[in-house]
């Protein structure tokens, strides 16, 4: 299916794409949006940043390209990242990192490791700039870990009248600007939490029964210190558990079985027909936390993926509950999928977090290139996963509705007017801003 094609039946998201001719040919990553900018540029200094800013009248800045939807698009200019992509300082008192807005997690997990250091999690790719995955709230896995968002500890952004404005933890707003969704200015640098560095062994189990999660949901995410369970929802069956364990754990061998499912003997991808080599470590091989913490190697630089990507957060408490209200309507989109994923995350306080002040669960979707038939089920997913309090990923692609996704952050009104205030103009603002805020 085409880009146009896939645009022309994306209403509720892309809504605004198909009316505007795109005058560059810049796609996101998964090739599934064109921008329809006017321009991209790629500044290299804060200077240069804020000159670019002041010269446009509706920028937006654009980190690693990873989002699924319209929430980094313009018609304007695209203020890319890319370029400012440096670790700036390490506070060894404080333990904060700082760094430049566009960093990518992979390098920066190198850089620290050399120097002695970890951030608490990372994402499945390593590929995602700091920035624009704290900005939507990404997240890798963890019952203790909160998101990657969760990890800020300070932030400067530009304004879209050139000037900077810095927060640190204990402003009383900072739990507002650091999941921004982009609709407060351009985020230039950031300081992140540090930790002394660790190593990590990763362990695969294969056909897990769901059966099990009923009353073992809680030992199975406990087992390690990220765990993630892989699904194609047929057969009741978890295909494939990936438990990721600090090399100091106490409960660091393994063993062959595990609530019925068997070690893998092999290395494996979670689709388990495609090759495994850009896959991290398994089978218990230690390896740094950079290295062991995502799915997929930071050497292996992912192609525009043949894919598109949905995830729902739902609250820990609902966790069986809610797996099993997608599997029982598994037949209506297993034709689009290639594989699912589930987390957990730990709650935090920012305000427009999935997880802000609850555990949750987060239920993620690979889907098919198949634009029209995904769009078509994700209502149906939805309406599976509202009485579970859903709420999706601010980055990927869903059909709810703005008055319902409001409902669901206590302090939305609060951004709201921290927005207004940051952006009288409304400058930073877009289709996407326009319907959701």
């Amino acid at each position: 299916m085409n880009r146009q094609e896939f645009i022309r039946h994306s209403s509720f998201l892309f809504m605004a794409s198909q009316f505007h001719i795109p005058s560059i040919s810049e796609t996101n990553w998964a090739g599934n949006l064109t921008y329809s900018a006017k321009k991209i540029v790629r500044p290299t200094s804060i200077e240069e940043l804020r000159k670019e800013v002041l010269a446009a009248k509706q920028p937006k800045a654009l980190g690693s390209k990873h989002s699924f939807n319209t929430i980094a698009n313009t018609t304007d200019t695209l203020i890319s990242t890319s370029k400012l992509d440096k670790l700036l300082s390490i506070d060894r008192q404080k333990m904060w990192v700082w760094v430049e807005a566009g960093i990518k997690y992979g390098t920066l997990g190198l850089l620290l490791d050399q120097e002695g250091f970890a951030l608490h999690n990372l994402a499945s790719l390593p590929h995602i700039s700091v920035a624009g995955a704290c900005a939507t709230a990404t997240h890798g896995s963890g019952d203790k870990n909160g998101n990657l968002s969760s990890a800020v500890r300070g932030l400067e952004i530009l304004k879209a009248d050139g000037t900077l404005e810095r927060w640190e933890q204990g402003n009383p707003d900072f739990n507002g600007v650091v999941v921004n969704l982009g609709a407060l200015g351009i985020v230039t640098k950031m300081a992140l939490a540090i930790q002394p560095t660790f190593e990590v062994s990763q362990f695969v189990f294969e056909n897990l029964s769901m059966n099990q999660l009923k009353d073992h949901f809680d030992e199975v995410y406990q087992e390690g210190y990220s765990v993630s369970m892989f699904t194609h929802w047929e057969n009741k069956n978890i295909n494939q558990l990936w438990i990721k364990k600090r090399s100091n754990a106490k409960n660091i061998h393994p063993v062959n079985r595990y609530f019925g499912a068997t070690a893998a003997t092999a290395h494996l991808h979670p689709i388990k027909i495609n090759s495994p080599i850009n896959c991290t470590d398994q089978m218990g091989v230690v390896g740094p936390w950079y290295e062991r913490l995502p799915h997929f190697k930071m050497g292996f630089t992912p192609s525009n993926g043949a894919e598109l990507q949905s995830e729902y957060f739902v609250p820990r408490k609902y966790a069986y509950q809610a797996i099993m209200a997608i599997e029982a309507i598994h037949s209506i989109f297993l034709p689009y999928l290639f594989v699912s994923e589930i987390r957990s995350i730990a709650a935090d306080e920012l305000w427009l977090s999935p997880a802000y002040q609850q555990d949750m669960i987060a239920i993620h979707f690979t889907w098919k290139p198949d634009s029209k038939n995904v769009m078509n089920v994700l209502p149906l997913i939805e309406a599976a996963l509202d009485p579970f309090e859903v709420k999706p990923h601010w980055g990927k692609l869903f059909t709810m509705s703005p008055q319902k996704l409001q409902s669901r952050y206590p302090k939305f009104k609060d951004f709201q007017a921290l927005a207004k205030r940051l952006d009288p103009k409304g400058q930073w603002r877009n289709d996407f801003l326009n319907r959701y805020l």
